[in-house]
């Protein structure tokens, strides 16, 4: 008897942590990926000597009992190799904000720096208990939306009877939460969440779901780390492991349709050299974004597909991101290496008035020479301000934010950039090119209480045997999310 592989299409975080869980398992899983890195918007590149992350820099929660332990546990990879961080550093327009790991350290310093009112400590409550909650059903498994009487009583075992009364603040925002205390007109602490909302969620004050909001606001505590050779790193040990169990991935193969022929499917790709391959499958996970997926998925899930691809058609938002390799002295002086700078609290995120720095180890060899640090600067983007230029507008526009990011870096580090061996940016356009993400989109939909959770895209899309994963649908963007959404989906395959 012939027992068909499961195809998972994509190989960021999503795809491989779906397809090594199904392998730890005893399924035999083929991961297709179109490009020739695995990793996605987790990925890497590499240029002189150096590597950089393309987009998310850290591993969140990937420590033991959490949701990226878990993971660890579940496909018997030892524990990762890399930097814990401590915290990083806000630097708001009138202050700076060491937002620290270690619980008591940050209570310390939000007291002193963000006020000590009672206003101030009644919304700290609240978002510190929604957090350790909300926290802790993730690690259990929570999954959204619920679709039958199974996933009521999974999610109550998950979140537990007591803490029930807390799903009342599914219908609030971080905004009503901060006018509920009276806090709303404070612009240090707006600020500051509003800066740490748009990096986690991809959302506003007014509009971020108090609960998703919680959790983004206090990914420090969760656990942060840099691995040793940043996603690069990472990816050669997780590939590594994958392919020790028997795991499969096949780098530039671009899937074009998915088939649905009984109870298999038939998957049709194209390689690098333009030739096609026909591939087998009893089950297919999807890892690609929804407004790619719905593309290429069998003809009778689109339909049910279609109504989330444009609901969330304008929650897209993108990044640009300046690479630097520098000289230590460069960055020096410095006890963090991750910094989230606001350069003014009037005027809108993005482009550069909000950004983030993730900074290599000084000790880091794999991801700079010895003596170098690798640097990456990022900013959230409007889509629409990337699109219909010609090729020299477009060079004008990509070096001119380039050029703010870093003379904006430079309140941190003074000499940032002037001693450059590399300098590259990625913009919108990058991102079509090198991930395929649909109008160079990153991360899933800008969260709002009407798109996530109970209205998240499902996992289960309507075709028996072809499941969706990946950040544009439950729970949504970022590692510890896509995680955790691996955990749901290959959950559903082995009991299907």
């Amino acid at each position: 008897m012939i027992h068909l592989p499961i195809i998972v299409i994509g190989g960021g975080i999503a795809g491989m942590s779906t397809a090594a869980r199904l392998q730890a398992q005893g399924v035999a899983t083929i991961i297709l990926e179109a490009h020739s890195k695995i990793g996605g918007c987790a990925g890497y590149f590499r240029r002189r000597g150096f590597a950089f992350d393309v987009g998310a820099t850290t591993l969140v929660d990937f420590e033991p009992d959490g949701v990226g332990g878990e993971l660890l546990e579940a496909i018997h990879m030892p524990p990762l190799e890399g930097e814990i961080l401590p915290g990083y550093v806000a630097w708001l327009p009138d202050r700076t904000v060491t937002l620290y790991r270690d619980p008591r350290l940050w209570d310390r310093e939000r007291r002193a720096l963000l006020g000590d009112t009672p206003a101030h400590r009644r919304f700290w409550a609240l978002m510190d208990h929604l957090a350790a909650v909300f926290w802790e059903a993730s690690r259990r498994g929570i999954t959204l939306p619920m679709q039958n009487l199974a996933d009521v009583q999974h999610n109550l075992a998950a979140l537990g009877w007591k803490h029930l009364p807390l799903a009342h603040c599914l219908a609030w925002t971080v905004g009503d939460a901060l006018r509920w205390c009276g806090l709303r007109g404070d612009p240090a602490l707006v600020g500051l969440l509003s800066m740490l909302i748009e990096d986690t969620i991809h959302s506003t004050v007014d509009r971020a779901p108090l609960i998703n909001a919680a959790l983004g606001i206090t990914i420090r505590a969760a656990g942060l780390m840099r691995h040793k050779g940043g996603m690069r790193g990472f990816w050669e040990a997780f590939a590594a492991h994958y392919r020790a169990m028997g795991g499969v991935i096949r780098l530039n193969h671009r899937v074009r349709t998915v088939e649905k022929r009984g109870g298999a499917f038939i998957v049709h790709a194209t390689r690098a050299d333009g030739t096609t391959v026909q591939l087998d499958a009893a089950q297919v996970v999807c890892t690609l974004p929804i407004d790619a997926a719905i593309h290429i998925m069998p003809e009778q899930g689109r339909r049910h597909l279609a109504r989330y691809v444009q609901r969330d058609q304008g929650a897209r938002g993108g990044a640009v991101v300046v690479f630097l390799g520098v000289p230590d002295d460069e960055v020096a002086g410095q006890p963090f290496t991750h910094h989230q700078l606001l350069q003014d609290y009037g005027a809108p995120l993005g482009n550069g008035n909000n950004m983030f720095i993730s900074v290599s180890a000084p000790d880091d060899t794999a991801s700079a020479p010895e003596g170098w640090r690798a640097v990456m600067i990022s900013t959230h983007c409007d889509l629409s301000a990337w699109e219909g230029l010609s090729d020299a507008a477009y060079q004008v526009q990509k070096r001119a934010l380039g050029e703010c990011l870093i003379a904006y870096a430079r309140r941190v580090y003074p000499q940032l950039g002037t001693e450059a061996f590399v300098t590259e940016i990625a913009s919108p356009r990058t991102y079509i090119h090198f991930t395929a993400r649909p109008r160079g989109a990153v991360g899933g939909a800008r969260q709002t209480r009407f798109n996530s959770n109970q209205f998240a895209v499902p996992h289960d899309i309507g075709v028996p045997g072809f499941w969706l994963a990946g950040d544009t649908t439950f729970p949504g963007l970022g590692t510890v999310a896509c995680v955790l959404g691996s955990r749901i989906v290959a959950a559903k395959a082995l009991a299907f």
